[in-house]
Protein backbone atom coordinates (compact mmCIF):
# COMPACT_ATOMS: atom_id res chain seq x y z
CA UNK A 1 0.00 0.00 0.00
CA UNK A 2 1.42 3.51 -1.17
CA UNK A 3 1.52 6.61 0.10
CA UNK A 4 0.54 8.18 -3.24
CA UNK A 5 -2.59 5.50 -2.79
CA UNK A 6 -3.58 7.01 0.67
CA UNK A 7 -3.09 10.48 -0.02
CA UNK A 8 0.18 12.57 1.24
CA UNK A 9 0.86 13.10 5.13
CA UNK A 10 0.64 17.03 3.98
CA UNK A 11 -2.72 16.42 2.54
CA UNK A 12 -3.89 14.69 5.89
CA UNK A 13 -2.37 18.09 7.82
CA UNK A 14 -4.21 20.39 5.18
CA UNK A 15 -7.90 18.37 5.61
CA UNK A 16 -7.16 18.38 9.55
CA UNK A 17 -6.29 22.26 9.73
CA UNK A 18 -9.16 23.31 7.51
CA UNK A 19 -11.68 21.17 9.26
CA UNK A 20 -10.46 22.83 12.41
CA UNK A 21 -10.94 26.18 10.88
CA UNK A 22 -14.76 25.85 10.16
CA UNK A 23 -16.99 27.77 12.03
CA UNK A 24 -19.13 26.39 14.83
CA UNK A 25 -22.38 25.68 13.66
CA UNK A 26 -25.07 22.94 13.85
CA UNK A 27 -23.18 18.94 13.68
CA UNK A 28 -22.42 17.49 10.21
CA UNK A 29 -22.58 13.87 10.67
CA UNK A 30 -20.33 12.28 7.82
CA UNK A 31 -21.05 8.62 7.32
CA UNK A 32 -18.12 7.29 5.55
CA UNK A 33 -19.44 3.60 4.96
CA UNK A 34 -19.82 1.14 2.02
CA UNK A 35 -23.03 -0.72 0.23
CA UNK A 36 -24.36 -1.21 3.58
CA UNK A 37 -24.94 2.60 4.02
CA UNK A 38 -24.98 3.55 0.56
CA UNK A 39 -28.61 2.11 0.03
CA UNK A 40 -27.12 -0.59 -2.65
CA UNK A 41 -30.55 -2.45 -3.70
CA UNK A 42 -32.73 0.21 -2.43
CA UNK A 43 -35.16 2.84 -3.02
CA UNK A 44 -33.90 6.27 -2.86
CA UNK A 45 -35.08 7.08 0.97
CA UNK A 46 -35.22 3.57 2.47
CA UNK A 47 -31.28 3.11 3.57
CA UNK A 48 -30.83 3.49 7.44
CA UNK A 49 -28.88 6.77 6.83
CA UNK A 50 -31.80 8.53 5.37
CA UNK A 51 -33.61 7.20 8.03
CA UNK A 52 -31.18 8.84 10.55
CA UNK A 53 -31.64 12.09 8.88
CA UNK A 54 -35.66 11.55 9.47
CA UNK A 55 -34.79 10.69 13.05
CA UNK A 56 -33.32 13.77 13.96
CA UNK A 57 -35.41 16.08 12.81
CA UNK A 58 -38.57 13.83 14.13
CA UNK A 59 -36.44 14.67 17.35
CA UNK A 60 -36.07 18.20 16.56
CA UNK A 61 -31.80 17.91 16.85
CA UNK A 62 -30.61 20.27 14.20
CA UNK A 63 -27.88 17.97 12.68
CA UNK A 64 -27.04 17.42 8.32
CA UNK A 65 -26.07 14.24 7.62
CA UNK A 66 -23.69 13.45 4.67
CA UNK A 67 -23.85 10.21 3.03
CA UNK A 68 -20.03 9.34 2.04
CA UNK A 69 -20.81 5.81 1.30
CA UNK A 70 -19.43 4.03 -1.42
CA UNK A 71 -20.85 0.69 -2.17
CA UNK A 72 -17.86 -2.14 -2.50
CA UNK A 73 -15.40 0.28 -1.20
CA UNK A 74 -13.00 -0.99 1.08
CA UNK A 75 -10.97 0.47 4.10
CA UNK A 76 -8.07 1.58 2.02
CA UNK A 77 -10.41 3.36 -0.24
CA UNK A 78 -12.15 5.28 2.62
CA UNK A 79 -8.70 6.26 3.33
CA UNK A 80 -8.05 7.19 0.26
CA UNK A 81 -11.05 9.43 -0.22
CA UNK A 82 -11.61 10.86 3.45
CA UNK A 83 -8.71 13.89 3.33
CA UNK A 84 -11.15 15.80 0.94
CA UNK A 85 -14.66 14.73 2.61
CA UNK A 86 -13.05 16.15 6.06
CA UNK A 87 -11.59 19.38 4.32
CA UNK A 88 -15.14 19.92 2.24
CA UNK A 89 -18.11 18.97 4.59
CA UNK A 90 -15.67 19.78 8.01
CA UNK A 91 -18.14 16.97 10.16
CA UNK A 92 -18.23 17.08 13.63
CA UNK A 93 -19.41 13.53 13.89
CA UNK A 94 -17.84 10.79 11.32
CA UNK A 95 -19.82 7.42 11.14
CA UNK A 96 -17.00 4.73 10.01
CA UNK A 97 -18.98 1.73 8.60
CA UNK A 98 -15.96 0.17 6.82
CA UNK A 99 -14.25 -3.35 6.56
CA UNK A 100 -16.85 -5.87 4.90
CA UNK A 101 -15.34 -5.51 1.63
CA UNK A 102 -11.63 -6.08 3.37
CA UNK A 103 -12.95 -9.23 4.50
CA UNK A 104 -14.93 -10.39 1.50
CA UNK A 105 -11.34 -9.97 -0.65
CA UNK A 106 -9.16 -11.80 1.80
CA UNK A 107 -7.29 -8.34 2.62
CA UNK A 108 -4.98 -8.41 5.73
CA UNK A 109 -6.52 -7.56 8.99
CA UNK A 110 -3.48 -5.73 10.18
CA UNK A 111 -4.09 -3.40 7.18
CA UNK A 112 -7.85 -2.86 7.80
CA UNK A 113 -6.85 -2.11 11.19
CA UNK A 114 -4.58 0.21 10.08
CA UNK A 115 -6.85 2.17 7.94
CA UNK A 116 -9.87 2.15 10.52
CA UNK A 117 -7.07 3.79 12.97
CA UNK A 118 -5.67 6.24 10.55
CA UNK A 119 -8.95 7.52 9.66
CA UNK A 120 -10.63 7.82 13.14
CA UNK A 121 -6.83 9.77 14.54
CA UNK A 122 -7.47 12.31 11.46
CA UNK A 123 -11.12 12.83 12.19
CA UNK A 124 -10.29 13.33 15.93
CA UNK A 125 -7.41 15.60 14.76
CA UNK A 126 -9.66 17.76 13.04
CA UNK A 127 -12.28 18.15 16.57
CA UNK A 128 -14.59 15.38 15.15
CA UNK A 129 -16.31 12.54 17.27
CA UNK A 130 -15.97 8.98 15.55
CA UNK A 131 -18.61 6.65 15.72
CA UNK A 132 -16.81 2.79 14.65
CA UNK A 133 -19.87 0.74 13.46
CA UNK A 134 -18.45 -3.06 13.39
CA UNK A 135 -19.02 -6.01 10.92
CA UNK A 136 -19.40 -10.26 11.61
CA UNK A 137 -18.09 -12.21 9.03
CA UNK A 138 -20.32 -15.51 8.57
CA UNK A 139 -19.10 -18.78 10.30
CA UNK A 140 -18.18 -19.93 6.95
CA UNK A 141 -14.80 -17.98 7.19
CA UNK A 142 -13.69 -20.21 9.92
CA UNK A 143 -14.01 -19.58 13.66
CA UNK A 144 -10.46 -17.78 14.16
CA UNK A 145 -10.55 -15.48 11.74
CA UNK A 146 -14.29 -14.37 12.48
CA UNK A 147 -12.93 -13.69 16.17
CA UNK A 148 -10.05 -11.90 14.99
CA UNK A 149 -12.12 -10.19 12.20
CA UNK A 150 -14.38 -8.91 14.99
CA UNK A 151 -11.66 -7.75 17.33
CA UNK A 152 -10.52 -5.35 14.85
CA UNK A 153 -12.96 -2.95 15.31
CA UNK A 154 -13.11 -3.01 19.32
CA UNK A 155 -9.41 -2.97 19.33
CA UNK A 156 -9.47 0.82 17.13
CA UNK A 157 -12.28 2.01 19.26
CA UNK A 158 -10.10 1.44 22.37
CA UNK A 159 -7.40 2.81 20.88
CA UNK A 160 -8.40 6.17 19.62
CA UNK A 161 -11.53 6.37 22.84
CA UNK A 162 -14.14 6.09 20.05
CA UNK A 163 -17.57 5.05 20.28
CA UNK A 164 -18.15 1.45 19.17
CA UNK A 165 -21.13 -0.14 17.80
CA UNK A 166 -20.22 -3.88 18.21
CA UNK A 167 -22.56 -5.53 15.02
CA UNK A 168 -24.25 -3.12 12.86
CA UNK A 169 -26.59 -6.03 11.77
CA UNK A 170 -27.59 -7.35 15.00
CA UNK A 171 -31.64 -8.23 15.10
CA UNK A 172 -31.16 -9.33 10.98
CA UNK A 173 -28.25 -11.41 10.79
CA UNK A 174 -28.87 -13.08 13.44
CA UNK A 175 -32.57 -13.09 13.28
CA UNK A 176 -34.36 -15.82 13.63
CA UNK A 177 -36.57 -15.59 10.09
CA UNK A 178 -32.89 -13.68 8.81
CA UNK A 179 -33.40 -14.65 5.68
CA UNK A 180 -36.04 -12.42 4.77
CA UNK A 181 -34.23 -9.49 5.99
CA UNK A 182 -31.81 -9.90 3.13
CA UNK A 183 -31.80 -9.20 -0.63
CA UNK A 184 -31.21 -12.63 -3.29
CA UNK A 185 -27.31 -11.94 -2.72
CA UNK A 186 -28.08 -12.94 0.96
CA UNK A 187 -25.28 -10.19 1.66
CA UNK A 188 -27.19 -6.92 1.78
CA UNK A 189 -30.30 -6.31 3.84
CA UNK A 190 -33.81 -5.34 2.13
CA UNK A 191 -35.82 -2.10 3.23
CA UNK A 192 -37.67 -3.83 6.32
CA UNK A 193 -34.35 -4.47 7.78
CA UNK A 194 -32.99 -0.75 7.77
CA UNK A 195 -35.12 0.41 10.66
CA UNK A 196 -33.41 -2.08 12.69
CA UNK A 197 -29.94 -1.11 11.83
CA UNK A 198 -30.74 2.37 12.70
CA UNK A 199 -31.69 1.19 16.20
CA UNK A 200 -28.19 -0.35 16.07
CA UNK A 201 -26.58 2.72 15.65
CA UNK A 202 -28.70 5.41 17.36
CA UNK A 203 -27.87 4.58 20.86
CA UNK A 204 -24.14 5.23 20.36
CA UNK A 205 -24.70 7.81 18.12
CA UNK A 206 -27.17 10.01 19.80
CA UNK A 207 -24.87 10.03 22.97
CA UNK A 208 -22.09 11.97 20.92
CA UNK A 209 -24.22 14.51 20.17
CA UNK A 210 -25.53 17.82 21.38
CA UNK A 211 -28.57 17.05 24.45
Amino acid sequence: MTTAALGSAGAWTNAAAQAQAAPAGKPVILVLGDSLSAEYGLKRGEGWVPLLEKRLAQQKIAASVVNASISGDTSSGGRARFPALLAQHKPSHVVLELGANDALRGLPLSNTEDNLLQITKAAQAAGARVLIVGIQVPPNYGGDYTRRFEAVFAKVAGTTKSALVPFLLKGVADAPDAMTLFQSDRIHPTAAAQPQILDNVWPQLRKLLPK
